[in-house]
């Protein structure tokens, strides 16, 4: 069943390799990387590579989570500068009430960090979805009933999260998921923050980017449950994405997913794929961010977004239709069906963006 897209209008993206959406998608583009040892020593001795964000100054804690959303949400609203951060609902995505280390008193605090780094009020409407990495596909949904109910005219979504704590990595390095020397099925922890700016889409609108379905489902056998992997929660997210967007998977060009160097997630995806897919497809491939920006939880999904964005913005992509999915742990699973515009419109609409910054006597 069909279901209204969503309107990408604008992204913002800060990671281990970029302050802003634009570089983070350059560097990713390129294969680059901010790998690093952290100060952190696993339980081997060696010091824990991770992927870190590198800002102003040496934040910590809640306080650094803060900044980056905040810098993410800024900048993701340059693309509409009309439109007021106290006007759009924001939802913001964090990590899961199960993962070990989080900051518990982050879901209470967060959005009045975020108007103080703004230095404006916050619409009433925004709140905190803490459902780690499918916790921005529950937001997108959630964001799609707000605007169309006409209410709003805009909606952001943002991610934020950090894998970079004693606790966390101590849980993590205990459970032997972090990829080190001797462990190759394991992943690099990172930090990141996402903003993505959302309208309802209407026919003629020139925007670079649209959701056009999304799925949600949970697999009866998530990591380390010992019961036999059939990827069932993710078929049936796959295909609830499909359906809304009313394309069949041989349509998609292109895959990007939440892989993090987790055997476990290579494997789903393609039992996945081999299950729904009875087209020979010559080419199917997949972009995972985590190979440049590291796992990054939460704010997984819009990290995926920047890319497309961006990707489409500048002409790169491999095909308009893109098929997308992330998984938490716990079994819950969520699949996402993009389109690119065409590339006359595109052109229409960086003119009239090079036009305004002209203008305005703005540069970049």
């Amino acid at each position: 069943m069909s279901a209204p897209p969503l309107a990408v209008l604008g992204v913002g993206l800060v990671s281990g390799v970029g302050r802003t959406a634009e570089e983070s998608c350059a560097a990713i583009r390129c294969g680059i990387n901010n790998f690093q040892e952290t100060a952190f020593v696993g339980r081997d001795g060696e010091p824990l590579v991770g992927s870190a964000v590198v800002l102003e100054e040496p934040w910590r804690g809640i306080t650094k989570l803060a900044k980056m959303v905040a810098r993410a949400i800024a900048e993701c609203l340059v693309a509409d500068p009309e439109t007021k951060p106290e006007e759009v609902p924001l939802l913001v995505c964090s990590a899961e009430v199960e993962r070990p280390g989080r900051f518990d008193a982050f879901a209470r605090v967060v959005l009045e960090d975020i108007e103080r780094e703004l230095g404006t009020r916050l619409h009433p409407h925004s709140r905190v979805f803490e459902q780690g990495r499918v916790g921005a596909a529950v937001a997108l949904l959630h964001a799609r009933r707000m605007l169309l109910g006409g209410r709003h005219r805009h909606v952001i979504v943002a991610g934020v999260d950090s894998f970079l704590t004693g606790a966390t990595l101590a849980a993590y390095d205990r459970q032997d998921r972090l990829l080190r020397r001797g462990n190759s099925n394991g992943f690099v922890p990172g930090e990141a923050a996402g903003a993505v700016l959302l309208a309802a889409w209407v026919e003629g609108m020139a925007i670079p980017l649209m959701v056009r379905g999304l799925g949600f489902a949970r697999e009866p056998a998530p990591l380390d449950s010992a019961k036999p992997l059939r990827a069932d929660g993710l078929v049936q997210a796959i295909r609830a994405a499909l359906d809304e967007a009313e394309v069949a998977l041989k349509d998609c060009d292109h895959r990007i997913a939440d892989m993090n160097g987790e055997q476990y997630r290579f494997r789903e995806a393609a039992l996945a794929i081999t299950r729904i897919l009875r087209d020979r497809k010559v080419l199917f491939s997949l972009w995972h961010p985590a190979d440049c920006i590291g796992e990054v939880g939460a704010a997984t999904l819009p990290a995926m977004l920047a890319m497309l964005y961006y990707g489409a913005r500048k002409d790169y992509l491999p095909g308009p239709l893109f098929l997308g999915h992330i998984g938490n742990d716990d079994g819950k699973r969520a699949a996402f069906v993009t389109q690119a515009l065409a590339a006359q419109t595109l052109a229409l609409e960086l003119a009239a963006e090079t036009n305004f910054r002209r203008e305005r006597g703005m540069t970049g």
